[in-house]
C-alpha cells in the first residue's frame, strides 16, 4: 500500500496518538488552484447490478454508468435542458421533428469518434422489444430517424411528444462499433465496457466492495480534475459514518439522525466537512401488489394509509428531515396538484374500511380474518441496509397490528432485491423510493401497458382514465393543460391508492473540505461534480489504511 502523500489529518491523529499537542486544523481553502490528480473516495449504500443504462432500473447503477456514458442533453444547475453530446438543437413540424447537432470533439475511450451512428445504433437498440428496456416507452411514438452526416441526427415522431426532449436527456448513448452483434440482455459489456464517453471510465470492479473509476483524459466537456474515484460498497450507514470519521471517506450521505445528532456533536467533522441540505426529486413509498388479493379492495388500501402515522415516520425516522407528500411530484415544484391531502392518519376510520371490507376479528385473538377464516397477514419487503425504510417499516408494522393485520418485515440485500423480487413479481409490499427528473411525465410508472418484465409499473397499477390523461399528456406543449391532465392523474391515484406516499427525504451529503468547485444549486451539489478539484497540496492517493 502507497503512503498517503500530505494527509493533514492522518498525521494530526498519529500525533494525538503519541501523546504529542494537537496539530492546527489546515487551512482547506488556503489554495483554490485546479489541478490534475488525488483520489476521492465515496460510499454507496448498493452495489451496481449493470453498467448498460438503458437497462438499469436502480439508482446505484445509473450513479456508476452516468460517469461512463452521457446523452444528447442534459439538465443544467437550474434544471434548464441543456447540451450535452449535442450542441444544440431544433423542434420542428410542430414538436413531431427534432435536428441535433453533434459534439465534433467526442470520442470513444478507445480512440473511435462519437458520431450520428451511435446515436442511431442506440435508439434502434432501445426500441428493440428485445431489449427489455423500462426506458422504451419514451421512444415508442419515434416513426423514423435520420443521419445525414457524421454530426447531424434527424429523428421524427408519429405525433407530437411533450417530452421527448427530457427523453433523450435521459438516453445515455452506447458506442455501436462496441455493441454491435451483442445481445444485450446477456452480453459481458453490462460488467465489462471496452469503451466509453463520460468523464471517466471504468478500471476496477469488485463486487460489493469498490468500484474504481479513473479520469477520461480526453473528456470532450472540459477538464476532469480527480484522477480517481473509489466508490466502496457499504451498506450500513453507520459503518460509513466510522469509515468518514476515520479519513477514509471523503462524502457520504448522512442519516437524519448522524445530520441532526451526531455530527453537530463532533466538532472536527464540521472543522473537516461541509454538510449540504436540500430535496431532491425522490420519495419512499409503501406499493402494494395489486395482483395479490389481499390487497384488490380500494377499501383495504385505503385503510392501511389512514392506519399509517407519516408525522410519526418523519420525526422518529428523519428527525423532521423530510416532508410528508401525498402525490408523486416533488414538494413545491409546479406540477404538484396542491387540492390533495395526504389520507389522514384515523385509526378508526381504518377500523370502519376494513369491517366493511370483510375484514373482523372473528375469534377474538386479535387478529382480522376474512368470511372463511384466512387472516389479515402479509410481509413488508424492503432493501437491508437502509435504515431509514427499515425504521419505517417497523413502525407500520406495529400501527398495523394494533388493528390486527399480522405483517411481517423482510430486508433483502438490494441486488438481489430487484433481480428475484421486483423483477419477478414475488412480494406483497414494498418500501422503496422513486428517484425522478424535473420532467412531470410518468408514463413508465403508472401506464397500464408497463406492467412487463423489467417494466417500471411491477406494482400492476391500472386505470383507464390515467392512461388516458398520461397519453395526451404526451401530445400537448402547453404548460397549463399538461398541469390539468397531471392534476388528474394525481386525482385518480390518491383516489385509487395503489401506494401509500410515505414522505420525501431531505438529501444530506457532506463533503470533505479539501474538495472544491462544489456549487450547490436548485439541482443539488453533483450537477458538476466531474469538474471538481483537489488544490495540489491537499491531495493524496491512498485512502488511509
Amino acid at each position: 500500500m502507497r503512503i498517503p502523500a500530505l494527509l493533514p489529518v492522518l498525521l494530526l491523529l498519529a500525533a494525538c496518538s503519541r501523546g504529542q499537542p494537537t496539530a492546527p486544523m489546515p487551512d482547506w481553502d488556503a489554495v483554490d488552484v485546479p489541478a490534475f490528480g488525488g483520489v476521492f473516495t465515496e460510499a454507496m449504500s448498493a452495489d451496481a447490478s449493470t453498467l448498460i443504462p438503458m437497462l438499469a432500473s436502480d439508482s446505484a447503477s445509473h450513479a456508476i454508468a452516468d460517469w461512463l456514458y452521457r446523452p444528447l442533453l442534459k439538465y443544467d444547475r437550474n434544471l434548464n435542458l441543456t447540451g450535452d453530446l449535442a450542441t444544440d438543437w431544433q423542434v420542428k413540424d410542430g414538436g413531431r421533428t427534432i435536428l441535433f447537432h453533434l459534439r465534433r470533439d467526442a470520442r470513444w475511450t478507445d480512440g473511435v469518434p462519437f458520431t450520428s451512428k451511435d446515436v442511431a445504433f442506440t435508439l434502434k437498440l432501445i426500441r428493440d422489444p428485445h431489449t427489455q428496456s423500462p426506458y422504451a416507452s419514451d421512444f415508442a411514438s419515434v416513426s423514423s430517424w435520420e443521419t445525414p452526416d457524421p454530426y447531424t441526427f434527424i429523428v421524427h415522431y408519429r405525433e407530437p411528444f411533450a417530452p421527448a426532449l427530457s427523453a433523450w436527456a435521459g438516453l445515455a448513448i452506447l458506442p455501436e462499433h462496441v455493441f454491435r452483434g451483442e445481445d444485450i440482455m446477456k452480453t459481458s459489456l453490462a460488467r465489462h465496457p471496452k469503451a466509453t464517453i463520460g468523464p471517466y471510465r471504468l478500471a476496477a470492479w469488485q463486487p460489493q466492495q469498490q468500484i474504481r473509476l479513473v479520469a477520461n483524459r480526453g473528456y470532450y466537456d472540459g477538464p476532469v480534475w480527480i484522477a480517481e474515484r473509489i466508490v466502496r460498497i457499504i451498506p450500513d450507514a453507520s459503518t460509513q459514518f466510522m469509515e468518514l470519521e476515520a479519513g477514509r471517506l471523503d462524502m457520504m450521505g448522512l442519516t437524519p439522525v448522524q445530520y441532526a445528532r451526531i455530527f453537530p456533536r463532533r466538532p472536527g467533522l464540521a472543522a473537516r466537512f461541509r454538510r449540504f441540505r436540500y430535496l431532491d426529486f425522490v420519495y419512499t413509498y409503501l406499493g402494494f401488489n395489486l395482483n395479490r388479493p389481499l390487497f384488490r379492495d380500494v377499501r383495504v388500501r385505503r385503510a392501511i394509509a389512514m392506519a399509517i402515522n407519516r408525522q410519526e415516520i418523519v420525526d422518529v425516522v428523519l428527525f423532521g428531515l423530510g416532508e410528508i407528500i401525498a402525490t408523486p411530484y416533488k414538494p413545491g415544484t409546479y406540477w404538484v396538484n396542491r387540492q390533495i391531502r395526504p389520507w389522514p392518519y384515523d385509526p378508526a376510520r381504518a377500523r370502519r374500511l376494513l369491517a366493511e371490507a370483510g375484514w373482523r376479528d372473528r375469534d377474538g385473538d386479535g387478529v382480522l380474518e376474512d368470511t372463511s377464516g384466512r387472516e389479515f397477514a402479509f410481509t413488508i419487503l424492503t432493501n437491508s441496509g437502509n435504515k431509514q425504510r427499515e425504521k419505517a417499516a417497523v413502525i407500520i408494522q406495529r400501527r398495523l397490528g394494533a388493528l390486527g393485520m399480522r405483517v411481517k418485515v423482510r430486508l433483502v440485500e438490494w441486488s438481489s432485491f430487484i433481480a428475484q423480487f421486483i423483477d419477478k413479481r414475488r412480494f406483497d409490499a414494498v418500501i422503496l423510493g422513486w428517484m425522478l427528473s424535473p420532467e412531470p411525465d410518468q408514463y413508465a410508472i403508472w401506464h397500464s401497458s408497463q406492467t412487463g418484465p423489467h417494466q417500471f409499473n411491477f406494482l400492476g397499477y391500472r386505470n383507464a382514465r390515467v392512461d388516458q390523461a398520461l397519453e395526451e399528456a404526451r401530445r400537448v406543449f402547453d404548460r397549463r393543460r399538461r398541469k390539468a391532465l397531471y392534476d388528474l392523474v394525481q386525482e385518480e391515484i390518491h383516489k385509487d391508492v395503489p401506494m401509500v406516499f410515505l414522505y420525501a427525504p431531505y438529501s444530506l451529503p457532506v463533503v470533505h473540505r479539501r474538495v472544491h468547485g462544489i456549487d450547490p444549486a436548485p439541482a443539488g451539489i453533483g450537477w458538476n461534480a466531474e469538474h471538481w478539484y483537489i488544490p495540489k497540496p491537499l491531495q493524496r492517493t491512498a485512502i488511509a489504511p
